[in-house]
C-alpha cells in the first residue's frame, strides 16, 4: 500500500517537475533573445550620432528591460552580455541595480535606472528618475526614486546598523567641463526606497550623500576598502588661488581623505596614509570612454539640414 501511494505521489508531482523545468527553459531562452535586443539597443544609446537617436534608443531599452524582469526568475539572469550599463548587485542579494547614461551634444549627461527587488515572485521595481538638474541642495536632501540624484554606480556595501543600509559609490559625468563622484544611500523605510541619509559627517556638517566635482580631464579616485571599512578618495584642489570658486578647474593633489565607518555613521578623515590602504586605484569602474570591453562611445552631432 505504501508503495502504491509513493508511486501514485510520483506520476502526480513528475509533471509538476517536468513543467518546472521546461518552464524555467523557456524563462531563459525568453530572457537570451531580450538581451540580445539590450545589447543592440545599449549600442545605439553609446553611439548613435544624434541626440534623438540616443534618446529613443534609450527609451526603447527602459521598455524592453521592463519586460525582461517581468519574466519569472529574472533576477537570477545576469545579463552578463550586457556592457554598456552597471548592473549591480546588493551584498545581501535583496536587490539590484541598473544604471546608465546618455551624453549629449552639449556634453552635459543624463541619468537612467531601476532597482530590482529579490521577490522571488511577481516583479517589483523601483524606476530611478533623474531629478538633477531641479536639485537646490542635494547633499542635504533625503528623497525617494522619483527624485535620484541620478549616477552610474560602480560599488556597493552593506552597511549594519540599528536600520541597516546600503552605500553606492557612482560615477557622474556633468559638464563639457567637469564630472562628477558620488557616494550616496540606500535604504528602505515602510517598504519604500529612501535616497539619501543624514549620517556623513565632514568638518562639523552632516551630509545626507556627498558629491565631488572637478575637472573633466582629470581623473578622481573614490574606492570603498571593506577590512578598513573606509571611503578613500582624492584631496581635490584648484590649480592656483584665483580659482578656489571654480570647481570645474579642481583636480587631484595627489593626498587622500576618506569615511571611516564608526557606529553606523561615517567619520571624515583628512589626509589618509595611503600606506596603510591597499590598491589605491578606482578600478571598479571603466570610464565608458576608455572602455575596451564595450562599444566605443561618440560625441553625438548635430543633424545637418
Amino acid at each position: 500500500m505504501k508503495r502504491l501511494f509513493i508511486t501514485g505521489l510520483f506520476i502526480i508531482t513528475l509533471p509538476l517537475c517536468i513543467f518546472a523545468q521546461h518552464s524555467g527553459e523557456s524563462s531563459g531562452k525568453q530572457l537570451s533573445i531580450l538581451q540580445d535586443s539590450l545589447v543592440r539597443l545599449g549600442n545605439a544609446i553609446v553611439n548613435a550620432q544624434i541626440d534623438i537617436d540616443r534618446i529613443t534608443a534609450s527609451a526603447t531599452f527602459t521598455k524592453t528591460l521592463v519586460s525582461a524582469l517581468k519574466i519569472p526568475n529574472s533576477f537570477l539572469f545576469p545579463f552578463d552580455s550586457l556592457k554598456t550599463i552597471s548592473i549591480l548587485n546588493s551584498p545581501d542579494n535583496r536587490f539590484r541595480i541598473f544604471s546608465w547614461h546618455i551624453i549629449y551634444i552639449d556634453g552635459s549627461y543624463r541619468f537612467f535606472g531601476a532597482i530590482q527587488m529579490n521577490t522571488g515572485g511577481p516583479l517589483k521595481l523601483y524606476p530611478l528618475i533623474d531629478y538633477s538638474p531641479v536639485f537646490n541642495n542635494p547633499e542635504d536632501s533625503v528623497t525617494d526614486n522619483r527624485k535620484w540624484y541620478g549616477a552610474q554606480y560602480y560599488k556597493i556595501a552593506r552597511v549594519e546598523a540599528a536600520n541597516p543600509y546600503y552605500v553606492v559609490l557612482g560615477w557622474k559625468g556633468n559638464t563639457a567641463e567637469s564630472t562628477k563622484k558620488v557616494i550616496d544611500v540606500i535604504s528602505f523605510k515602510n517598504d519604500k526606497l529612501q535616497l539619501g541619509l543624514p549620517v556623513f559627517d565632514e568638518k562639523g556638517k552632516t551630509k545626507r550623500r556627498v558629491i565631488f566635482e572637478y575637472n573633466r580631464q582629470a581623473s578622481m579616485m573614490l574606492q570603498y576598502v571593506p577590512d578598513q571599512h573606509l571611503i578613500v578618495f582624492d584631496n581635490l584642489v584648484p590649480p592656483d588661488k584665483k580659482s578656489k570658486d571654480k570647481l570645474t578647474t579642481y583636480g587631484p593633489d595627489l593626498s587622500y581623505n576618506g569615511f571611516r565607518l564608526k557606529n553606523g555613521r561615517w567619520e571624515y578623515v583628512d589626509n589618509l596614509d595611503m600606506r596603510n590602504v591597499p590598491d589605491p586605484h578606482d578600478a571598479d569602474y571603466i570610464d565608458p570612454k576608455t572602455n575596451t570591453d564595450g562599444p566605443k562611445p561618440t560625441m553625438p552631432t548635430k543633424k545637418v539640414p
